[in-house]
């Protein structure tokens, strides 16, 4: 199969703006007699199931958690980008869609980015038609601040609590839709396959969560919204039941995945403080406007207080190495960064495995001006503390809270201790320019899909490419499919498809019931996460690579002999949900490795060691891998087969990335 992306003729510009005016629609009396499934309910698939309900499809829209308002979109906290220029500092369209694509090393297709960058602006004004609550500058207006990667502030916030006020506001279109009976919402479900009918995705097997009932939903077509799969590490910054399985499902369903080893590693995170830990927890990075990150520049100093370190002594390496951005380098510039400090042996805190954020130079900032803005010109130093740890406070105070609930360590006081983690998956469902993956009818929006970000996404941008997905581009481009099925009846899921298909999801149930053997689902999880961390995080190698997916394999052979899961399936079972999962991610993981293998160079959050500059900066192969990786599933034990879709660039010039 022919890799074919379906991107518009005519200059990247306009490209969008055209293919809207002259792309197929859906008469309205033909939209109430089509069927629509959403699977997900975070922000893109809540903003996408409340605009197609509003346009008039019957919207059946589902989700694991017991309300829409669950999703983990709601730990999103330090922003959405958005080429507003309200600062007036030299930001536009072009700029937003050049810092995306240089963000993400030159791994994205441009068509999507410069459309992405186009509707950020919607965004904005959607939201706070919604009654978002935006941080406002004194005058009233839309306050921005800045984030890694960019040399402009176009991220707008809410504190540190944006991903949820966004899903709120999202949540209430949706329910409004649920209250008209547009939208038929469908809470404790979880997707376990797709059915294709004539090759077309017409419906989802679901299982009840809380009866244990194996269900079929028909529909026209399928949307997916799943959101990443970064919990493969098992240690991540995304809720415990965040999965792969749905965008899985899909893909041994003929839909491909692409570039699953671009995972980004976010390096503003509390460390790991022990083995108990089931998650990690995001410190945001809109924390490095104002927190400058260091370490001792002498090993013996790495066990003091750290304010007992004088600043001579301390080694501000972000500032230094990258001059230009500084503290707000991109996410995987400054995690490696992190960890090569770290491996030099001047890591801080009992681990060893953390540097300091502070923010003893920016309460200092912030104390002086406040304090000549309230007539003191001659302020003492417990004024100036005292004032400037108030404006922090109004930016950053739940964060802080945040911080010292866990670690019982107060910021304001002394440095943070962070390091980087497990964040978000550039890597998903390989998706055309209308978002429909390779198989017909079936979309992916969101982190689920690989198209916004290449090989590193920058921050504050996954809000936007879900809001964007959902609230203004799968409204147009479902129709593109639709439009062609308005003389479907509505899909029977009585069909012999649904029932093989149910049959399946039943069959696979029963393996894992079947085996009861003596080790538990999470022992499982925490070794492949082990694996994939150690050959397949911040740093990759060929040998290690080999490694890791011979590990996997062996792992995958255990799982099948050895686990035992409690209970039956006529019941709510969190156990089952776990090991379906599992046994998905364990799959992911190979592909994973066999991916990052594929790739003989560096680039974004691919970090391979033999590819590296002198200097120890990532090194692309633009010759040889200027392209998407493309997988297609042929089978369990089987390799998959590669599809490539080459990257041409035509309005941005290719170059090494330098934030020095």
């Amino acid at each position: 199969m022919k890799l074919d992306a379906k991107i518009p003729k005519g200059d990247l510009a306009g490209k969008w703006q055209k293919y809207k005016g002259t792309m197929n629609l859906v008469a309205p009396n033909n939209k109430r007699r089509i069927e629509v499934i959403v699977v997900g309910t975070g922000l893109a698939g809540a903003s996408a199931a409340a605009t197609l309900g509003e346009l008039g499809y019957q919207v059946k829209c589902y989700t694991f958690h017991d309300s829409p308002r669950r999703a983990h979109s709601v730990a999103a906290q330090g922003g959405i980008n958005a080429a507003k220029n309200y600062q007036n500092d030299g930001d536009s369209v072009y700029r937003l869609f050049y810092d995306t694509i240089k963000g993400g090393d030159y791994r994205a297709r441009e068509a999507n980015v410069h459309r992405l960058a186009e509707v950020s602006r919607d965004i904005i004004d959607q939201c706070v038609a919604q009654g978002v609550p935006f941080a406002r500058e004194y005058g009233g207006l839309l306050a921005n601040r800045s984030f890694g990667g960019v040399q402009v502030s176009r991220t707008f916030y809410a504190r540190g609590q944006t991903g949820q006020q966004l899903l709120i506001g999202a949540y209430s279109a949706l329910s409004r839709q649920i209250s008209l009976g547009n939208v038929t919402m469908y809470n404790r479900h979880e997707m376990l396959d797709i059915v294709k009918i004539d090759g077309k995705a017409r419906g989802i097997i679901t299982r009840n969560l809380v009866t244990g009932a194996i269900e079929r939903h028909a529909a026209h077509c399928v949307v997916l919204a799943t959101g990443g799969y970064g919990n493969v590490f098992y240690l991540s910054t995304n809720a415990m039941n965040s999965n792969v399985s749905a965008a899985w499902r899909a893909h041994r369903r003929g839909a491909y995945f692409a570039n699953p080893c671009y995972t980004q590693i976010h390096p503003t995170c509390i460390p790991v403080s022990g083995s108990y830990q089931s998650k990690l927890t995001l410190m945001s990075e809109s924390l490095r406007n104002d927190g400058r990150v260091w370490v001792p520049k002498k090993k013996e100093d790495c066990k003091k207080n750290p304010l007992n370190i004088p600043e001579e002594d301390r080694d501000y390496y972000l500032e230094r190495i990258y001059p230009a951005f500084g503290n707000l380098v991109p996410r995987d510039v400054a995690s490696r960064a992190a960890k090569n400090a770290c491996d030099e042996g001047r890591g801080v805190g009992s681990s060893g495995l953390a540097v300091y954020l502070d923010f003893a130079s920016a309460i200092e900032r912030y104390g002086k001006s406040q304090a000549h803005s309230n007539g003191i010109h001659s302020p003492d130093a417990a004024t100036i503390t005292k004032l400037g740890e108030e404006v922090v406070k109004q930016k950053y105070g739940n964060l802080f809270q945040m911080y010292e609930k866990i670690t019982a360590e107060n910021p304001y006081k002394t440095p943070m201790r962070i390091y980087p983690a497990v964040h978000y998956t550039m890597g998903g469902l390989w998706v055309d320019y209308n978002l429909e993956t390779t198989v017909p009818g079936l979309f992916a929006l969101g982190e689920c899909n690989f198209s916004d970000h290449g090989a590193n996404r920058l921050g504050a941008s996954a809000l936007m490419q879900g809001l964007a997905d959902g609230y203004f581009v799968i409204p147009y481009t479902i129709g593109q499919f639709l439009s062609k099925e308005i003389r479907t009846p509505k899909i029977d899921p009585t069909a012999p498809e649904f029932e093989k298909a149910e049959d399946a999801v039943k069959e696979r149930i029963n393996k894992i019931f079947s085996i009861q053997g003596d080790r538990s689902v999470e022992s499982f999880h925490r070794d492949l996460g082990l694996i994939v961390w150690n050959h397949c995080g911040m740093a990759r190698n060929a040998e290690g690579l080999q490694v890791g997916r011979d590990k996997i394999r062996r792992l995958r052979e255990e799982f099948y002999s050895n686990v035992f899961v409690p209970g039956s399936n006529e019941e709510y079972n969190p156990e089952l949900e776990k090991a379906l999962r599992v046994a998905d991610f364990i799959e992911l993981g190979e592909l994973m490795m066999v991916d990052a293998l594929d790739r003989n160079e560096s680039c974004g959050g691919h970090f391979r060691e033999e590819y590296q500059t002198e200097e120890g900066e990532a090194e692309r192969n633009d010759k040889d891998y200027m392209y998407v990786s493309a997988w297609e599933f042929t089978g369990m034990g089987e390799d998959p087969t590669l599809h490539k879709e080459e990257l041409d660039y035509k309005d941005i010039e290719v170059k090494t990335r330098s934030y020095k």
